[in-house]
C-alpha cells in the first residue's frame, strides 16, 4: 500500500492499515487539515467548498467521507458528483466558493485515489500553501464545529454549465464544426469523460460519434494514462470506421490525446502545439509550457512573432508563469491545455473544442496538420542512485560542466543545445534522477540522454 503526500495533493492506494494508503481515517485527517487551512487563510466571505469526483470504484466512498468531514468542520458543501477536474475548478468560481476538493488519482490505476486541493479561484494550491496543509495534518490541530454550526450539504450538476462555458468561448466556432460534419471516435476509459465528452461533441454539432469505453463505472479497460502503447483499441477503431479524428482522455479529463484519421498517434506533446497554433493564428500572444515539454511550442510561438517562456514542472508553476507573462495559451506536454480565456486549469473539453475549430478552419486531414509541425522526439529515462548520494551536488556539477550552453536551473537542470535539450530532475519520492531529452529523431534524443546519464553515473561514483 502507498500514501504519497505532496504539495499538489494527497494520493494513495485504497485499503490496508492506517497510514499505509488513502483510507477513511487518513482522508479525514487531510480533509480536516485542508478545511483548517481554508478557515485560517480565508480570502472570501464564502463558507462553501465544492467537491467533485471521477468515476473510480472508491469514489463514492471517498465522496461521503470527504463531504461529511467538511460539514463536520463547519463548511457548507456543494457536491457536484461525477465531474471532470476542470468542471470542478469552474464550479468553484461559479459558486463563489472558498475552495474545492477533486477526488481523482488522474491517470493512476483503479486502486488509487487522491485529494486534489483547490483555492477560491478554482486553482491548485501553490507550494507554500500545500506545505501548510501538510503541516496542519501532521499536528492534527483541528477544531470541529459544534452541533449548531455543522455545515449543510447540497447537490448540483455542473456538466452542462461547463459545456456551455466552452461553447461561449470566442474561438470555439460551432458553426464551422457543424458545417464540417465531422465523424469523431472517443475513448473515455470508463470514467467521467463518458458522460461529458459525448454531450460536448453533440453540443458542438458533431452527430457521428463512435464511442469506446464510455460507461462511467471506474473499470478501466486499459492503463488509463493516454500514452500510445495504451491506445491500440481506438487506433483499430480509426482504421475500421470513417472517423476524421479520435480523442482520448484520462479518468478526470484534464489530459487530451489525439488520434489521426489513419489510426496513428498525433502525439501527446502536439495536442498543446496544435491548439496553440490555432489560438495564436487568431489572437497572437505569449505562450508557456513546462521545461520537460516539447520545443515545438517555442517554434510555433516564434513563427507568429510572439514570446515563449518555460516554467518549472507542475500545473501551478505553469499557470503562475502564464499570469506573469500574460500568456494567451499554455499547458503541459502531457496533453494538458490551459486556456486563460476559459480558466487557469488543464481542460480536455476546451482542447477538443479548439482543436475541432482548428480542423474545420484548416480543412485538412489530422495527419496533414500533424505533418506541418516541427518534428521532435522525446526520450524519457532515469538514473537510479543510492539514497546516500547527494543529488543536488551532482546537478550543480552538471550545470557547471555544461555552462557554455543555455542552462536553466529553476527545476533541476535543463541544458539547451542548439538542436536538442536534456532535462534532469530529481525525484521527490525515490533516489533517482529523471532524464528527459528531445531531438529531431528518437535516436538522437536517446543518445544525448545516455551521454548525460553517463556523466551523472561518473559523478555518483
Amino acid at each position: 500500500m502507498t500514501l504519497i503526500k505532496s504539495i499538489s495533493g494527497i494520493r494513495g492506494t485504497i485499503g490496508g492499515k492506517v497510514g499505509d494508503g488513502l483510507n477513511p481515517l487518513d482522508t479525514v485527517k487531510f480533509v480536516s487539515a485542508y478545511a483548517s487551512f481554508i478557515r485560517n487563510n480565508r480570502k472570501t466571505d464564502s463558507n462553501t467548498i465544492v467537491v467533485g469526483r471521477d468515476a473510480r470504484i472508491s469514489g463514492k466512498m471517498m465522496e461521503q467521507v470527504v463531504t461529511g468531514t467538511l460539514m463536520g468542520m463547519g463548511f457548507d458543501v456543494v457536491n457536484i458528483g461525477l465531474a471532470t477536474t476542470p468542471t470542478t475548478e469552474l464550479a468553484v468560481t461559479m459558486e463563489h466558493a472558498a475552495g474545492g476538493i477533486i477526488l481523482t488519482a488522474s491517470h493512476n490505476p483503479k486502486q488509487w485515489n487522491a485529494l486534489k486541493l483547490l483555492n477560491e479561484r478554482g486553482e491548485f494550491l501553490n507550494a507554500a500553501e500545500g506545505e501548510e496543509v501538510l503541516s496542519i495534518a501532521e499536528s492534527e490541530d483541528f477544531i470541529f464545529a459544534h452541533v449548531d454550526h455543522i455545515g449543510k450539504l447540497s447537490e448540483k450538476d455542473y456538466t452542462d454549465k461547463h459545456i456551455q462555458a466552452v461553447l461561449d468561448l470566442t474561438l470555439v466556432d460551432v458553426e464551422a464544426i457543424k458545417a464540417a460534419d465531422f465523424e469523431v471516435a472517443i475513448d473515455c476509459v470508463n470514467s467521467v469523460g463518458g458522460i461529458v465528452i459525448p454531450k460536448l461533441l453533440k453540443a458542438l454539432g458533431v452527430n457521428k460519434i463512435n464511442e469506446l469505453y464510455c460507461t462511467p463505472n471506474g473499470e478501466f479497460p486499459h492503463n488509463p494514462e493516454p500514452l500510445p502503447e495504451h491506445l491500440q483499441d481506438i487506433s483499430v477503431m480509426m482504421k475500421t470506421t470513417s472517423s476524421d479524428v479520435g480523442f482520448v482522455v484520462d479518468p478526470d479529463v484534464d489530459r487530451l490525446a489525439i488520434i489521426c484519421e489513419n489510426g496513428e498517434m498525433f502525439g501527446e506533446e502536439y495536442t498543446l502545439v496544435a491548439v496553440a497554433d490555432y489560438v495564436l493564428k487568431h489572437t497572437p500572444g505569449n505562450t508557456v509550457s513546462n521545461l520537460s515539454s516539447s520545443r515545438a511550442l517555442r517554434d510555433i510561438t516564434r513563427k507568429y512573432g510572439c514570446e515563449y517562456n518555460a516554467a518549472a514542472v507542475g500545473e501551478v508553476n505553469v499557470t503562475t508563469q502564464m499570469k506573469a507573462t500574460n500568456a494567451v495559451i499554455g499547458g503541459e506536454g502531457n496533453g494538458g491545455v490551459i486556456y486563460p480565456a476559459s480558466h487557469y486549469g488543464r481542460d480536455a473539453l476546451v482542447g477538443i473544442a479548439l482543436f475541432l475549430s482548428h480542423l474545420a478552419f484548416e480543412k485538412k486531414k489530422v495527419s496533414e496538420i500533424r505533418a506541418s509541425y516541427p518534428q521532435y522526439f522525446i526520450a524519457k529515462q532515469k538514473v537510479e542512485l543510492t539514497p546516500s548520494i547527494n543529488v543536488d551536488a551532482i546537478l550543480s556539477t552538471i550545470k557547471e560542466k555544461f555552462s557554455q550552453y543555455d542552462v536553466t536551473d529553476i527545476d533541476g537542470v535543463k541544458i539547451d543545445f542548439p538542436d536538442k535539450w536534456v532535462h534532469l530532475r530529481k525525484s521527490n519520492t525515490e533516489p533517482i534522477i529523471r532524464v528527459y531529452s528531445e531531438a529531431h529523431t528518437m535516436k538522437e534524443a536517446e543518445e544525448i540522454g545516455a551521454e548525460i546519464m553517463d556523466v551523472v553515473k561518473q559523478l555518483a561514483k
